[in-house]
């Protein structure tokens, strides 16, 4: 009876310190220091601090309930960061949808708002993955409780206004916070978000690689593309070769074969992705003139040839077992190359996850984050590139949406930024972003072409760019 008794009160006691993790009693008030403050907070871990000039930057832990409906059936350490400023600051709550970077860095919000910075990694993208893995608790609605719990023990701390951001599937990320905890942000900014609300009709993708860029630099592209199909058997012996001298194998694709073909289609999206139209140059003019080094060279620079692999892979599982589930997989025809040289297509999610993982697409998804941004965006701000594959399905705003926007930058790419806009709505969306933080000069409030970025750009803080990787 004794020992029931004991089990019964160490569960009470785990099941408190979840549910108290994010209440404003968490940060003991005698704390003054931040470090001290944050390590107030009941979960709260430190890994490590490391020095910035003029801020404070803190990697940690914190404890996560596996399953936010039954938290009491298991935890997992999630990773954060904090990029201290001043608690007088207001605080921009970024998440990439995948790791998080243990450097100090600062989203394009951070600099505008001259603020503190959250940054979270993502449930199940290691070293934050419960063990084991239950992969049916990896979903949109329970990360989105991540970050709900997350800011509900900061708050106390940061108690000015928050925003939330992220690019691609952080942006996707940001949006899905809103959509299920409307009322903890202050404003959202979502960069070159997709928004794929019907997986299986993605004609819009086909409609951008029609007409994208400049007829000379689609044709060097889709040469290149067909061109590395035509001379398949002795680019694949290139592949083998170069797969054995560093260890890499192909169980979770299949074969070399579908690891060969999946990247040479990856081939032309990436280019767009993460290219501009003024390096088409750099593309071979002739395709079938040019030497099998060139084919190979270009290839790997854009697409990669080592990520189809096991070893490129397996970081991706939990992107690919969510774009399997939940958010959805872009498949695309390609036109200029004969049907006899493509043997496999656009593979969809289930060829890129360990076959051990079970998985169900929720078709109703998307579509249910898609309504509720239609009608219900409250100070959201949907940033896209023009030239962004990505950007192809955005998200799009309905009458009932309010102080929301969606604006293109010309000629951008994957990595399109506020700054990258027409002057007129760079400054709109610039002074939107001060107004929602709280931090909106007396200058800005009365005329919003006079929005600038509270902070300097610092070069190695600042750094910009999306992570290059062929996923949103």
């Amino acid at each position: 009876m004794r020992k029931a008794l004991r089990w019964l009160l160490a569960l009470t006691v785990f099941i408190g310190t979840l549910s108290t993790a994010g209440t404003a009693t968490a940060v003991q008030p005698e704390a003054t220091d931040i470090k001290d403050r944050l390590l107030a907070v009941p979960g709260m871990s430190l890994i490590e601090e490391k020095p910035y000039p003029g801020y404070r930057f803190f990697v940690l832990n914190y404890t996560q309930p596996v399953d936010h409906r039954h938290p009491a059936k298991g935890t997992f350490q999630q990773r954060i960061t904090v990029l201290h400023k001043d608690v007088s600051r207001p605080t921009v709550f970024y998440t990439s949808g995948y790791n998080v970077s243990t450097a100090p860095s600062r989203r394009e919000p951070t600099q505008i708002v001259d603020g503190n910075q959250v940054s979270m990694e993502y449930r199940y993208f290691t070293p934050s993955r419960p063990s084991p893995a239950d992969w049916s608790k990896l979903d949109i609605w329970q990360a989105a409780s991540d970050q709900h719990r997350i800011f509900k023990a900061l708050k106390p701390v940061y108690d000015k206004k928050w925003l939330s951001t992220g690019g691609s599937k952080g942006g996707m990320t940001a949006t899905y916070y809103e959509r299920f905890y409307p009322r903890d942000m202050d404003g959202v900014v979502a960069y070159v978000a997709p928004n794929d609300v019907v997986n299986k009709e993605d004609s819009a993708y086909d409609r951008f690689f029609a007409t994208v860029g400049t007829e000379e630099c689609r044709d060097r592209l889709n040469g290149v593309q067909r061109e590395a199909l035509v001379r398949r058997d002795v680019m694949e012996e290139r592949y083998a070769k170069y797969a054995a001298d560093n260890g890499y194998t192909f169980r979770t694709v299949g074969s070399l074969d579908k690891a060969y073909e999946a990247t040479v289609l990856d081939y032309v999206w990436g280019f767009w992705q993460y290219s501009l139209l003024s390096d088409c140059g750099t593309i071979p003019a002739d395709a079938k003139t040019a030497t099998d080094d060139e084919i190979w060279n270009t290839l790997d620079a854009i697409a990669g040839f080592s990520f189809y692999t096991d070893q490129g892979l397996e970081p991706y599982t939990p992107y690919y077992y969510q774009a399997g589930t939940q958010l959805g997989a872009p498949t695309i025809h390609f036109p200029h190359i004969e049907k006899k040289y493509i043997r496999y297509g656009y593979l969809p999610p289930r060829y890129y996850v360990p076959r051990d993982i079970e998985m169900r697409f929720q078709p109703g998804a998307m579509r249910d984050v898609d309504t509720w941004v239609r009608h219900n965006a409250r100070q959201m701000l949907f940033v896209y590139g023009e030239n962004d594959p990505w950007g192809a399905e955005p998200f799009r705003l309905g009458k009932g949406a309010r102080d929301s926007y969606v604006l293109t930058a010309p000629g951008a790419n994957h990595g399109a930024r506020v700054a990258g806009l027409i002057d007129d709505e760079k400054a709109l969306a610039t002074a939107k972003i001060l107004q929602w933080a709280g931090v909106a000069p007396a200058s800005v409030q009365a005329d919003p072409a006079k929005a600038r970025p509270l902070a300097e750009f610092d070069a190695k803080l600042d750094k910009r760019g999306a992570e290059r990787t062929l996923r949103p």
